[in-house]
């Protein structure tokens, strides 16, 4: 069974950068990944793309036959997606069946909160077997205005009505943040989406007086619904990444266990030895429904955490970290310094016994040959 994430977010939220570090981080985790382009206007990619919507159609080339604007050539672009989706799904089969799968959507925020196309390809893959979570972006500097947070919480509302997926809402470039100032509230008031009427006088400051019922009827309407949360994102940060990838796992239910290695055949523990099945396949002797329902474990799992990193605490952490670093890499110099060094002396042994080796062959006496001359000194006398 394929598995999959359905990456949307507003131009310039970091879709094609987050696609790219999870491919990073897949790949060096040894775990299956494949990315599919589906922004016809995208012709720069930073990831090694599987599939391209561009050999399909191009944005530019809609413009130029039915002259319409950038907006709504990608319409037509998503529209004809739609209709030629054997093209996609003939693609698709390639993969295998134990793909997982990053579809990076485009840009325009329409197409993943209004318009009809891409929400009926998300139910098509749906209808053959994927596995699929939605990943919404949003910047994370949008918090620091009450203004553009409410509006990046009906964006998201918007988004999780419309696709109809398991839906992961991140605050992308977290690590960011503090080049915009100093936030309101702390970091997970605006993550878990508190009490927004804590937000009211902000509002109330930043538009005009006639639209202070406006701004109250708009907080209860998130309220009201419930569903808008927030992970956070900084895509350079291994346990960031690590986070992320855990809570979208548990959105899409998908288990990776490595397969058995050398030096570990029976796999981590707590899991069935299977190597015949596909990872997506292999049974786990934990009980799914805890790992599903349990709160997340590890660092940067706590909004807490996140701030203290990114924001109270950055240049000491960054500091640490360039320290770490460069004692790792002073390490990793010495040993392969001592592992050269190990070659040497060992080439050196080597030859030296090569050599006494040779000597002593050259000086080794035969007893055959000193018994013939021997018997030839007596026949003479």
């Amino acid at each position: 069974m394929p598995f999959g994430e359905v990456v949307c977010g507003a131009p310039g939220s970091g879709k094609s950068t987050y696609c790219y570090g999870k491919h990073q981080l897949f790949t060096a985790f040894q775990r299956p990944i494949s990315i599919v382009n589906l922004d016809p206007a995208n012709d720069s990619l930073p990831y090694p793309c599987a599939i391209d919507i561009s050999e399909l159609i191009t944005l530019h080339d809609v413009m130029d036959k039915f002259g319409l604007g950038p907006n709504g050539a990608m319409l037509y672009c998503m529209e004809y997606l739609e209709a030629n989706y054997d093209w996609l799904e003939e693609k698709l089969k390639d993969l295998g069946g134990d793909a997982y799968v990053l579809f990076d959507l485009p840009g325009q925020v329409e197409l993943s909160t209004n318009h009809e196309s891409v929400k009926h390809i998300v139910e098509k893959l749906t209808k053959s077997g994927f596995r699929l979570a939605a990943v919404h972006l949003c910047d994370a500097h949008y918090i620091t205005d009450a203004s553009k947070y409410i509006s990046i919480l009906l964006l998201s509302l918007r988004a999780m009505l419309q696709l109809e997926l398991p839906h992961i809402n991140v605050l992308s470039k977290i690590d960011l943040l503090g080049q915009y100032g100093d936030l309101e509230f702390n970091l997970d008031f605006y993550t878990e989406v508190q009490d927004l009427s804590y937000l009211a006088n902000s509002l109330s400051s930043s538009l005009p007086p006639r639209f202070a019922a406006l701004n109250i009827a708009l907080i209860s309407l998130v309220e009201d619904f419930s569903l808008v949360g927030f992970e956070t994102l900084a895509v350079e940060d291994k346990s960031s990444m690590l986070n992320l990838t855990r809570a979208i796992d548990r959105a899409n239910g998908y288990v990776f266990i490595p397969k058995p290695v050398p030096g570990n055949p029976s796999g981590p523990p707590g899991t069935v030895n299977a190597p015949n099945l596909p990872p997506s396949a292999r049974p786990n002797t934990y009980a799914l429904f805890s790992s599903a329902a349990g709160p997340l474990k590890g660092p940067g799992a706590h909004a807490r955490d996140i701030q203290e990193r990114w924001i109270d605490e950055k240049e000491a952490y960054d500091a640490f970290e360039k320290r770490e670093w460069r004692k790792e890499g002073e390490m990793i110099r010495d040993a392969e310094a001592r592992r050269k060094a190990a070659e040497e002396v060992a080439k050196k042994k080597e030859g030296t016994e090569r050599q006494r080796g040779g000597i002593r062959i050259r000086e080794r006496k035969d007893p055959q040959k000193d018994r013939l001359h021997n018997q030839m000194d007596v026949s003479e006398g």
